[in-house]
């Protein structure tokens, strides 16, 4: 249940009316707080508040707000579109659900809702003594709210879009995937040891799976009585010709698949909270696009090179012990390939950083750095990863003096030496 609700709430971020929508309501609501101060003991302690001083602070909101918004909302897809272009489409997601954004149009949005609320019940004579002093005091807050919000967006709308803090977004996203995962590799169920798959259950739809309603899983094993092979983690590309999931069954009885197809949510593009693979794919097309000869850009590359030693690392760092609890019994799923993410993250840079020496050195710090921390099955893609580069280097680079320094940086040829 808790991983469905961070699945629907993040999926709820990515909607750019979400936060303004709550805002609003919120607004709504602080209008008509101040009628409930009316016929309290605040009455007779409150002073008397001049009606043109709550006037002049509701029109200023309400001629400027909207404009603001307005204003925000062009800033915001400036940056969407810098973000698409410098970086990859695939980091627009995380881009719109930049939280600094998305609060300062949900509170600009929220404040003229607000003042046009007031400002009608106001005018209205809606308020008594009390409720004067409380709107007052409500508009006094919105406007330094609003103030303070304005401040602290320009700063972060400044940054928003560039290439460095579309990066970090990325790397950022791609480490919360990676933790996740680390903490449930099998999604909380047992991992996959059956050689007999069973019975194989399809989807008619074609796209990537976002999420698998686990919880949902373990209820049709207790339903039906019946044993679940996961075959397409989050991620996979599903066709209608391959399998999402296998059953097996002691008794022959009638199973309502599509109960279990349901467990598998399917998209047009994949996402970054429950695919660790995603972002390292989102990462190394920046870097790949930073190494076009149009931009010639490897300073970018090698970032992207120390974002990628960093997640693995933390890949590699101990496992927590939580990791190790199995919740649901009846199901196995597969692990992530380790071989498919090191694809992942570096073959699009060795390919296209093959004639740069400095990106190619870069790559073979990092293989060296993964040989020093990660398990036997990393040290030998290490090996392979860092032949594969240096291979790709030595056809592309011409210079002899540039070759014999990437060899003297080289994994492999450091590990034939010992």
């Amino acid at each position: 249940m808790k991983n469905n609700i961070r699945y629907y709430y993040s999926l709820l971020q990515e909607r750019l009316w979400f936060k303004p929508l709550l805002f609003c309501i919120i607004s709504v609501g602080s209008a008509f707080l101040a009628h409930i101060a009316d016929n309290s003991f605040l009455d007779d302690m409150v002073p008397e508040i001049e009606e043109d001083s709550i006037e002049v602070l509701l029109n200023t909101i309400s001629a400027s707000m909207l404009v603001i918004a307005i204003f925000a909302v062009g800033s915001m897809l400036s940056a969407f579109s810098a973000a698409s272009s410098s970086a990859t489409p695939r980091s627009f997601p995380l881009i719109v659900s930049d939280d600094v954004s998305q609060n300062a149009l949900s509170i600009f949005i929220g404040s003229f809702i607000y003042s046009i609320i007031a400002t009608v019940a106001f005018k209205n004579d809606y308020f008594g003594k009390a409720g004067n002093f409380t709107l007052f005091i409500l508009t006094l807050v919105v406007f330094a709210i609003v103030i303070l919000t304005f401040l602290r967006w320009v700063d972060s709308i400044s940054k928003l879009g560039r290439l460095g803090q579309t990066i970090q977004k990325v790397e950022k996203a791609t480490k919360d995937s990676f933790l996740e995962r680390k903490q449930r590799p099998y999604l909380g169920a047992k991992p996959l040891k059956s050689s007999k798959k069973g019975t194989p259950v399809f989807s008619k739809f074609i796209g990537h799976i976002t999420h698998i309603h686990m919880d949902q899983v373990d209820e049709f094993t207790k339903e039906f009585d019946v044993d679940v092979i996961i075959n397409c983690l989050p991620g996979s590309f599903c066709t209608p010709d391959q399998p999402l999931a296998y059953f097996q069954q002691k008794h022959k009885e009638e199973v309502e698949l599509e109960k279990l197809i349901n467990c598998f949510e399917i998209g047009l593009e994949r996402s970054f909270l429950d695919d660790p693979r995603f972002g390292l794919i989102a990462l190394s097309e920046i870097g790949s696009r930073a190494l076009s000869p149009g931009i010639n850009d490897p300073g970018t590359a090698i970032a992207i090179i120390k974002s990628h030693t960093r997640l693995f690392c933390e890949w590699f760092s101990k496992e927590d012990q939580e990791s190790k609890s199995v919740i649901y019994d009846r199901i196995e799923v597969p692990p992530l390939s380790l071989s498919d993410m090191f694809e992942d993250a570096f073959r699009p840079i060795a390919r296209d950083g093959a004639g740069t020496v400095e990106v190619m050195i870069w790559l073979q710090k990092s293989f060296s750095t993964l040989w020093n921390i990660g398990n036997q099955e990393a040290k030998e893609l290490a090996i392979l990863h860092s032949k594969t580069s240096f291979e790709r280097a030595e056809k592309a680079i011409s210079n002899i003096h540039d070759i014999e320094s990437l060899k003297e940086k080289s994994l492999f040829f450091a590990h034939q030496k010992s």
